[in-house]
């Protein structure tokens, strides 16, 4: 378990905090280009690293991301004017405008000799934009790192899609599901058997031992895991997931080799998150060849088919407006306790619909910032440790020696994958999976099947 000074060390995000530093040497997922599909659209809220900030694309399709105060006298720059032909967001108290980089461009209500609004400046972030996302750094340098080379957020055109959706509570509290493997087959399986399963696929071995094995590694990208399984073959199945620094993961649902998605816990403050996932499009095979077809739905990692867990409460213009989900905690997450009580369906152990929900209800459920001092953890937690343990040597390590944290000017470390894999039982995991692991690399020989309905 964690003390509370270090709990509140990994959980806390805004300005002046360590976590936060760390954080802001990365470039940071603001937005979807989607929320500013236009030039000279309406302005945006975002909240970022418990920031408030505005969001705008001006004439030229540029994306500026500014103080919400107005330098002049902090009205709100979300009442600005974003026009047509001029780039900039004009504040309409005193019409000063400023442009995409915080340079004041106009200042109509000081006299035309003034040479005043050279010498102010508003707050404003850089912004990228790559495969639907309109990327920040908030950190100090005059020249930002790289952007990271997460192979999800780099896919050719017409063959990406990015999801979003809020969830609330601490970024690591949510961040913490995808980088612990036994859960799923509790929350996500617990009423399955492993009867129902077809024998030798990845799901049938995740329900005949529901305890696996750990064996957990650092790496250039942040930390890695392998959880293992015997079989009844004298092999091994192994679901291999990584930690990307400072928010990412890739968990092992799929297959080694194909597994591309990356999903990002961004932090809006210390008690909302933002979670990003950015990968292939979701493609549905026809029948007749229905088992190929859903071993190949899930190859393919895209978002799922509508369900409570992707239908949302339409946004509103708050700080906290965006991508909320119609299931939550106002309505139990739309829990369904007779399908709990007959407890025969994947759903049925929770009778919450949907992997993406039970995680939601969970985390959630743990309060909007929960104190890990009160943990009792297991052997099972073992990833979770060594992340946790990771991130506060990186911040301290960032704050007291200046040592720059993973990945920022490396982006091609970056560059991993994650999935099950069978291995005989004598292989060493790290040196049979390295190819497996190594992104844009393709595998057309592996056959999807293997993994089975369930993983």
């Amino acid at each position: 378990m964690l003390t509370r000074e270090e709990n509140e060390t990994l959980c806390r995000v805004g300005p002046g905090t360590l976590m936060g530093a760390l954080m802001r040497e990365y470039w940071i997922p603001a937005a979807l280009s989607s929320e500013l599909a236009a030039p000279d659209s309406d302005p945006l809220r975002i909240m970022l690293l418990g920031e408030q900030l505005i969001a705008f694309r001006d004439t030229n399709g540029k994306v500026g991301l500014l103080q919400n105060n107005c330098p002049h006298r902090g009205a709100s720059l979300f009442f600005g004017r974003n026009e047509e032909l001029d780039p900039g967001l004009r504040c309409v108290y005193h019409g000063w405008k400023f442009a995409a980089d915080g340079t004041c461009t106009d200042m109509p209500n000081e006299p035309a000799e003034s040479d005043f609004k050279h010498k102010v400046k508003a707050v404003a972030y850089p912004t990228q934009e790559r495969n639907g996302i309109i990327w920040a750094y908030m950190g100090a340098r005059q020249s930002p790192p790289p952007l990271p080379s997460l192979e999800g957020n780099m896919l050719p055109d017409g063959e990406w899609q990015v999801t979003a959706i809020q969830r609330e509570c601490n970024w690591f509290q949510a961040l913490e599901g995808d980088i612990d493997t036994s859960h799923f087959s509790f929350l996500h399986a617990g009423s399955m058997d492993v009867s129902t399963q077809q024998p030798g696929t990845f799901s049938y071995y995740m329900l005949a031992d529901r305890a696996p094995r750990y064996s957990v590694v650092d790496t250039d990208f942040g930390t890695m895991y392998g959880a293992y399984r015997d079989t009844d073959d004298g092999r091994r199945y192994w679901r291999v997931a990584n930690f990307l620094f400072p928010f990412w993961t890739m968990p092992p649902q799929g297959l080694l080799g194909h597994k591309v998605t990356a999903r990002g816990w961004v932090p809006m403050d210390d008690t909302h998150t933002m979670f990003y996932m950015a990968g292939p499009k979701f493609r549905r095979l026809p029948p007749p060849d229905a088992e190929r077809s859903a071993s190949l739905n899930r190859a393919n990692e895209g978002t799922a088919p509508a369900g409570p867990w992707n239908r949302m409460v339409p946004n509103s213009t708050d700080w906290f407006g965006r991508f909320r989900l119609t299931a939550n905690a106002s309505n139990d997450y739309m829990i369904d306790r007779e399908k709990q009580r007959h407890n025969s369906g994947m759903d049925d152990f929770t009778g919450i619909q949907g992997i993406h929900l039970q995680d939601q209800a969970i985390t959630e459920s743990e309060g909007p910032l929960y104190d890990r001092s009160s943990e009792h953890l297991a052997s099972s937690d073992m990833m979770i440790i060594r992340v946790r343990r990771r991130l506060l040597m990186a911040a301290h390590a960032l704050a007291d020696q200046g040592l720059i944290p993973p990945g920022v000017d490396d982006p091609d470390v970056m560059g991993a994958r994650a999935g099950g894999v069978f291995l005989p039982q004598d292989a060493d995991w790290l040196e049979a999976t390295e190819q497996l692991r190594r992104g844009f690399v393709k595998h057309p020989e592996l056959d999807p099947r293997v993994t089975g309905p369930l993983v």
